[in-house]
């Protein structure tokens, strides 16, 4: 295999087409690639491990999700590489190599959907399906300066999709054009073609974007323009998440602990969110693998193998407290948003981290980077994480939140605000932002 022409993104390569239809299809003409964590019919789904690819056979039939973009007239040309048993945000994989970020080839591209996002961002597809537990496609859509979304919990079937936990699991995708984004993401959620709406209002969370290294004016200022540009500067607020969080999750004393008040990087209620999520996902990550790592003991690299050895050790204490934490926290964000409310945060909090950068310098990284994801994997809410060009020569990106089930209302939403953003990111970029 050429590693070298595909930025090492892909496991392999094949073409894939449903028999062509008289009718016009929405995704007519557009190739896509699939993370190696989707059934193929006749390919192994390799989970970014030599081991479980050699003890698993061959899937005799295909994930929904990639049935339903090939019925919409894509091409599937090949599954990409990830980070093992999808259990990092960095990207890098010892066995298979780490994709190489297209516009920062210094950096890690980000996981563990690292091989979708980079073929998307090397434009060797029009986009490509991932999966999204932890962050698994916002923060390599982040680092590669591409558009991704993670869509409302449970809005698209993961049957076919090996499980990572499924408290948190989704199937998302990229693209480099929200138009594009838009079309891909009517087709896997089922969605009819509907008038766009206005959001009712924008909440800039201050705290959140006081996370990143990139200057908050950076970040939310193109934002601000554009919505002012768009739509009149009356739509945006500003909140202070975390103080919202804490007031409104009752059940989220029992994560507030003091390893989380004392990080002075990060917010102490979206620090316990994030431990919630750690408990759970732990959990659900033992149940589905823990029997099959025991026996097999697989060759896990650097990073992972930790993280596999603390999952192993899970119980079931709290997770009855976590469930709490989802329903509370659910129920908050749909009172501070309303139905057509839209939630600003940073994506990530900062540029992408260098390539076989030391574990423990990256843990302060990591910290704050899972209090952000939190947010929506723990409401369930849906998100797309929108690039914002460069600052210092490396990807800026910032992410839209909406209610559970506001998926076509936050692409359409995306869709029309993009270009007017890119031009005030090209304004911030000439000012030497």
């Amino acid at each position: 295999m050429a590693k070298d022409t595909d930025y090492g993104a892909f496991m392999e390569k094949f073409v894939l087409q449903q028999s062509s239809s008289a009718r016009e299809l929405p995704l007519n003409s557009l190739t896509f690639a699939v993370k190696d964590i989707f059934d193929v019919d006749g390919y192994v789904t390799g989970f970014g491990n030599p081991d479980w690819a050699r003890t698993h056979p061959a899937a005799t039939s295909t994930a929904p999700a990639v049935l339903a973009v090939l019925r919409g007239g894509a091409t599937c040309v090949g599954k990409t590489v990830l980070d093992e048993m999808a259990y990092s945000m960095n990207g890098e994989n010892k066995h298979y190599g780490t994709p190489k970020n297209p516009c920062a080839p210094d950096r890690v591209p980000g996981g563990s959907s690292s091989g979708s996002a980079v073929a998307v961002g090397a434009k060797l597809v029009d986009f490509s399906l991932g999966t999204d537990t932890g962050g698994s496609v916002r923060i390599p859509a982040s680092h590669c300066r591409i558009l991704g979304f993670r869509p409302s919990h449970g809005a698209i079937s993961t049957t076919g999709v090996i499980p990572m936990a499924q408290s948190f699991d989704s199937v998302g995708w990229f693209a480099r054009d929200p138009m594009i984004l838009n079309r891909v993401g009517r087709v896997l959620l089922q969605l009819p073609e509907v008038d766009p709406v206005i959001p009712s209002q924008i909440i800039i969370a201050e705290d959140c974007f006081q996370l990143s290294t990139i200057p908050s004016d950076r970040v939310t200022e193109p934002l601000l323009k554009s919505v002012n540009k768009l739509f009149g500067g009356d739509l945006v607020k500003h909140a202070v998440l975390g103080d919202y969080v804490k007031e409104k999750l009752p059940s989220l004393k029992q994560f507030m602990i003091k390893g989380n008040v004392d990080q002075e990087y990060n917010i102490p209620s979206l620090a316990a969110l994030a431990s919630a999520v750690q408990l759970l996902l732990r959990y659900e990550f033992k149940n589905n693998h823990g029997e099959w790592i025991s026996t097999v003991k697989p060759d896990l690299g650097p990073g992972i193998s930790e993280r596999v050895r603390e999952a192993l050790r899970a119980t079931d204490e709290n997770l009855d407290v976590c469930h709490s934490v989802k329903t509370e926290l659910r129920a908050a964000l749909n009172v501070l948003l309303g139905d057509f409310g839209v939630l600003a945060i940073p994506t990530v909090p900062g540029p992408p981290p260098k390539l076989q950068s030391d574990q423990i310098p990256l843990e302060a990284f990591r910290a704050k980077a899972s209090s952000l994801q939190s947010i929506a994997g723990v409401s369930g809410f849906c998100q797309v994480s929108i690039p914002l060009g460069m600052y210092d020569n490396l990807p800026v990106a910032i992410s839209l939140l909406a209610k559970h089930g506001s998926d076509g209302f936050l692409l359409n939403f995306v869709e029309i605000l993009y270009d007017t953003l890119q031009e005030e990111v090209g304004i911030a970029e000439q000012k030497g932002y």
